[in-house]
């Protein structure tokens, strides 16, 4: 058969072709086809239209395989819209629009990159990468001036057939390193645009030498927008998030503000509702401090506590006075220690070191300290240790709190000064003498809540200038408080008081009433009395001490009876003996008694001989280094300075007295002795 046989008049090359074609045969078998046809001898115009066909095939095949690339393109763009309809996050959309560029036109690595807020580029998705993962996987990634640069000036993508050899643009080490460790050569570059403003790039690679087409970059230009529009979005939905998120926490703090003003609202009705019940300072504290998780003490203008609920230990006395200084002058609440805005140089909030002996500093950054304030009068303060530090509606709680106390303290000042009058005329009848009517008189003071026969002590506070007026009604407010009597003799105030010891109360008064009036005031006291016949004694001997005060050159200070000395034995009625011996040198007696020493003789021979204590030696007939170790030991008993000329005077006193005492007991006892025994009576005779 002829080779025009095997091939006919050119139509059996022509349908081999159509076959291969129809096949979808690699490019290798048309190859083959020409190559069997050039062995076989064909006809050179049959070989012609064989070469004509396979160059026809060739193209219509070339047509084909741009059009699936176009078609897979096209679906892969519309999957990548239908993917921004999905909740991707940014990072997330990127890898997968980096995936589907590197399938899609067959490339070796693709990544994506996004300017940071300071300018650096993320790298936000790679695929592809073999020797390094990360930024360094990405040729670019931290290029400014390379192709990145390049497409930032120009707005438009640009790509490179080799890398590294071309010049066109500046090379980074750092990129150069990373695209020689993956073996890159062509690489392309697209913009990921919104409007005139380049987010981002688009990064595609390959380890082949490669020219990129039209229809490839405008492939990845619109991938690259689809990037864009996604990157937009993701940002949107992150500040939309943001805000929701934001949203919340405000719709959280507000509910949380809102319960915690309910709950200030019921906390400062159940103290009023307290209050106007009846209830005391006492009450007051204890709902306030349950209210607010703390130890709260309510202090007078002269720092004296009025009321407290739980301890507050470590208090640092110096801090919360400064504080209650700044309280009044701010009329808020304070927190000690430096308050809430006290900073360190370096920004950091650090509270005060404690000084020794004193709370810790984390105590006083929970010590608040609130005025107690009635228009400009100062009534006192709250001092609240709070359990955890206070927030801003916890402050206002306090505020409230001190307002409250505020409220009562009026209303007992209000009770105090309606009930004046009886109370006044109560205690004048107790300083009347003849008292009359006792019986009459305990009903009285059982009626206002007193008991007479109950320990109590009587105050004279005389004001050394200013108005008395202020000073009454003080008086009247402070004997309410104190469950005590009130009246004004002389230009006195006059105070029955509940108590024992004379000396605390007196200078309490004083403590309290000369700060308010500015002015000194003089104050003595006697006592304590257990019965209403007591109240006259006692209100004698205490003015009695005012006046030997005023005498001495005392104006203005506070004492009692007691603290005197000798002179308040002169002073008082009962002349209790026994007490003085016993406040002189009551030690050095019972260690005599206890030890069979001789302190009390070495004493008297002491100061017999002009306080020489060789002199005392020899009178006691002991040695001198016997002596000084036995005033050593006195020292001990009686205090350092029991040799100071004040206590001197008291201690021979009471050395003088006491051996007198025993002077008359060994005198008694002698009599007794003596005293013959009583004869019995002779009996008498009866009448004869």
């Amino acid at each position: 058969m002829s080779n025009q046989g095997a091939y006919g008049s050119g139509g059996a090359g022509a349908l081999a072709v159509l076959e291969l074609l129809a096949r979808r045969a690699p490019q290798e078998r048309f190859a083959e086809l020409l190559d069997k046809a050039r062995a076989d001898d064909l006809p050179e115009p049959e070989l012609a239209q064989l070469e004509r066909a396979v160059h026809l095939a060739t193209g219509v095949r070339h047509s084909l395989a741009r059009r699936e690339q176009r078609e897979a393109g096209l679906d892969a763009l519309a999957d990548t819209a239908r993917d921004l309809t999905l909740p991707y996050d940014l990072d997330g959309l990127l890898r997968s629009i980096a995936r589907r560029a590197r399938r899609l036109l067959g490339l070796d690595l693709t990544c994506v990159t996004l300017r940071g807020p300071h300018g650096v580029r993320v790298v936000h998705g790679t695929d592809g990468a073999l020797a390094a993962t990360g930024p360094a996987g990405c040729p670019g990634a931290f290029e400014e001036d390379g192709l990145g640069g390049l497409v930032h000036v120009l707005g438009a993508p640009v790509w490179t057939e080799d890398y590294l050899a071309d010049e066109r643009f500046a090379h980074t080490p750092a990129v150069d390193a990373a695209v020689r460790d993956e073996g890159l050569r062509a690489v392309v570059v697209v913009p990921l645009r919104a409007g005139d403003t380049v987010l981002g790039l688009l990064y595609g690679a390959d380890r082949r030498a490669r020219r990129y087409t039209a229809g490839e970059l405008g492939l990845l230009t619109s991938l690259a927008d689809l990037a864009a529009v996604a990157t937009e979005k993701a940002g949107l939905l992150d500040q939309t998030r943001a805000e929701v998120t934001e949203l919340e926490r405000d719709s959280s703090r507000a509910r949380t503000t809102l319960t915690r003003m309910r709950y200030i609202g019921e906390a400062h009705r159940r103290i009023m509702n307290l209050i106007l019940a009846g209830g005391d300072l006492g009450n007051v504290a204890k709902a306030a401090g349950d209210a607010l998780d703390a130890s709260v003490l309510i202090r007078d203008p002269g720092g004296r506590t009025l009321a407290s609920t739980g301890e507050i230990t470590g208090l640092d006395e110096e801090a919360v006075a400064k504080a209650s200084l700044d309280a009044h002058a701010g009329r808020r609440p304070v927190l000690t220690g430096g308050g809430r805005d006290a900073q360190c140089r370096d920004g950091q909030d650090r509270a005060p070191e404690p000084r020794e002996g004193e709370g810790s500093a984390s105590d006083d950054r929970r010590t608040w300290v609130a005025p107690v304030i009635a228009g400009s009068e100062d009534l006192g303060v709250l001092v609240v240790r709070a359990a955890t530090p206070l927030t801003g509606e916890d402050e206002r709680l306090l505020e409230l709190a001190a307002q409250a106390v505020a409220f009562l303290l009026l209303i007992q000042r209000s009770t105090a000064v309606a009930e004046g009058p009886v109370r006044d005329e109560l205690l004048d009848d107790l300083l009347a003498e003849p008292q009359h009517a006792p019986q009459q008189i305990a009903q009285r003071a059982r009626r206002l809540g007193i008991d007479l026969r109950k320990p109590h002590v009587l105050v004279v506070a005389r004001p050394e200038g200013g108005e008395q007026g202020r000073a009454v009604v003080w008086a009247s407010s402070y004997a309410y408080r104190m469950a005590g009597l009130k009246t004004v003799q002389g230009g006195c105030i006059v105070l029955l008081l509940p108590g024992v010891d004379a000396s605390a109360a007196a200078k309490a008064v004083s403590g309290e009433l000369a700060p308010l009036l500015g002015h000194p005031v003089s104050v003595g006291a006697a006592g304590p009395g257990w019965s209403p016949d007591s109240v006259v004694r006692s209100y004698q001997e205490a003015m009695r001490c005012l006046d030997a005060m005023s005498a001495l050159g005392g104006t203005g200070a506070a004492a009692s009876v007691d603290d005197l000395g000798f002179l308040g034995l002169l002073l008082s009625d009962d002349h209790d003996v026994d007490g003085f011996i016993e406040s002189a040198i009551g030690p050095v007696l019972d260690y005599d008694a206890e030890r069979f020493t001789d302190l009390t003789r070495t004493l008297e021979a002491y100061f017999a001989s002009g306080a020489s204590p060789t002199n005392a030696a020899e009178a006691l007939h002991v040695h001198p280094n016997t002596v000084s170790r036995r005033l050593e030991r006195i020292g001990e008993l009686l205090g350092p300075e029991w040799q100071k000329p004040g206590q001197v005077l008291e201690v021979q006193l009471a050395l003088r007295l006491q051996r007198t005492r025993d002077v008359l007991a060994r005198r008694r006892a002698a009599l007794g002795e003596a005293r013959p025994s009583a004869s019995p009576a002779p009996p008498t005779s009866s009448a004869p």
